[in-house]
């Protein structure tokens, strides 16, 4: 037990404005201010080699954390692409820089090498900076930084009021930044994005090391910065919307070549495949399984505003699942690796269910003393694994090991193994 459970304990969280850090005006009485303009203004798009030359040499040249993000088209592009980068350090300034016309930023991504990067929420923008050759060797993430420190609000509007009593403007989020040239208000928009976020990053380091976190934090962020890709999913069809209402395999057939024919339409055209045909419509189709276009079109989803040449092309698909032989169906659900589902457990083995049920409850009373959320604690399904089958004897050094090998960083292993041998040991036989 570490010194965090009494300072999360002792001493609440700021939760409403304040200042930046140390400029002596109170946090608790002032009302918010809105952030209207970059310090330094709207910087111009880096939108050609010689820009980008400059703008690299400039941050190479800066000093501390750089702070950086990504914007994404999600919603009206296929793929995660990053339509818009945008950076900011000390001697450097802010930077905006265009990766369509700039796909290449590896030379940005080596220069700024070994320094920290500051992100929120940073999986979500790191898997587009990868592919643009931005890979960091250090990150600070303010959004789990937020959660581990127990802040109720973790989007960067939120924690930038609530830290530094700032308000930012974020209209803009889900505007479609694929757009060229992109408007003056986005711009700013994204500029604001990265004014602060160095600000927020010392503030919340502050807050970590004052309730004994900030080890903790630094785990976390060396576990994301050293994370490989993901691996691509498998049978990413089956995550239709309303896939649940498909169980026959012949059903799941129809879906499975609907998602392919339109991702291949998407892929093509750039667009996001929701665009190009609803999943409701394709669960609707699949339900029905329509025999000529004529039916098809009767359909929700494939309406009046359908030409016949995109309606042929999807009773194509339903046509192809429809001449599948018993073999070539695929199977209802997904071979899950792992432990079954938990409501499941109480049939198929007792002992794991109350295993399950006393750590469960002693993992959501251990969040609650440290004032963080139990999936930042230990994952859900690291707790499913260990109860499911628990070292064959159970003792700290067993527990422990089996925590960490499944990824558990070593300060989780720390809070979390006192709280499961004791579950553990009480649902042993």
């Amino acid at each position: 037990m570490t010194d965090a459970h009494d300072t999360a304990a002792d001493s609440p969280l700021r939760t409403t404005g304040g200042a930046p850090p140390d400029d002596g005006r109170s946090s608790a009485t002032e009302a918010p201010i809105p952030l209207l303009e970059p310090r330094e203004g709207i910087p111009p798009v880096i939108a050609d080699e010689a820009a980008l030359a400059r703008v690299i040499a400039a941050f190479e040249a800066g000093s501390g954390p750089v702070a950086v993000d990504a914007e994404r088209a999600s919603g009206y592009r296929y793929g995660q692409r990053a339509y818009l980068v945008q950076l900011r350090r000390e001697g450097a300034g802010t930077a905006l820089i265009d990766p369509v016309a700039c796909p290449d930023l590896s030379a940005l991504g080596e220069a700024l090498s070994g320094v920290e990067w500051v992100l929120h929420a940073a999986t979500q923008d790191l898997p587009c900076l990868r592919e643009i050759g931005m890979v960091p060797t250090r990150l600070f993430d303010t959004e789990l930084a937020g959660r581990l420190a127990g802040f109720p609000r973790v989007g960067l509007g939120a924690m930038v009021e609530s830290v530094l009593g700032f308000v930012l403007e974020k209209g803009h989020s889900a505007v479609d930044w694929s757009t060229r040239p992109l408007p003056e208000p986005w711009l700013r928009y994204a500029a604001l994005d990265v004014e602060l976020l160095v600000d927020l990053r010392d503030a919340l380091e502050k807050e970590l090391d004052r309730q004994g976190k900030l080890e903790w934090a630094r785990q976390e962020f060396d576990a994301i910065a050293s994370a490989p890709p993901p691996e691509p999913r498998k049978d990413p069809w089956r995550r239709t919307s309303g896939m649940h209402k498909v169980r026959r395999r012949r059903q799941l057939a129809v879906v499975r070549e609907l998602w392919l024919a339109r991702d291949r339409i998407a892929q093509r055209r750039d667009v996001s495949p929701g665009k190009v045909l609803g999943d409701a419509a394709i669960v609707e189709a699949a339900l029905a399984l329509p025999a000529n276009v004529h039916a098809l079109a009767a359909l929700n989803g494939f309406g009046h505003r359908m030409g016949k040449r995109q309606l042929e092309q999807w009773q194509a698909a339903v046509d192809r699942a429809k001449a599948l032989s018993e073999a070539q169906l695929p199977q209802p659900g997904q071979p899950v690796a792992g432990p079954p589902p938990p409501r499941a457990w109480a049939d198929k083995d007792p002992a794991a269910a109350a295993r399950l049920s006393a750590a469960r409850a002693g993992v959501s009373a251990l969040a609650e003393e440290l004032n963080m959320p139990q999936e930042n604690l230990i994952t859900p399904d690291t707790v499913r694994r260990v109860c499911w089958e628990p070292p064959a004897v159970v003792d700290a050094e067993s527990v422990a090991a089996a925590l960490a090998g499944y990824g558990a960083r070593p300060w989780q292993v720390d809070q979390v193994t006192p709280v499961l041998v004791a579950a553990l040991s009480a649902g042993a036989p």
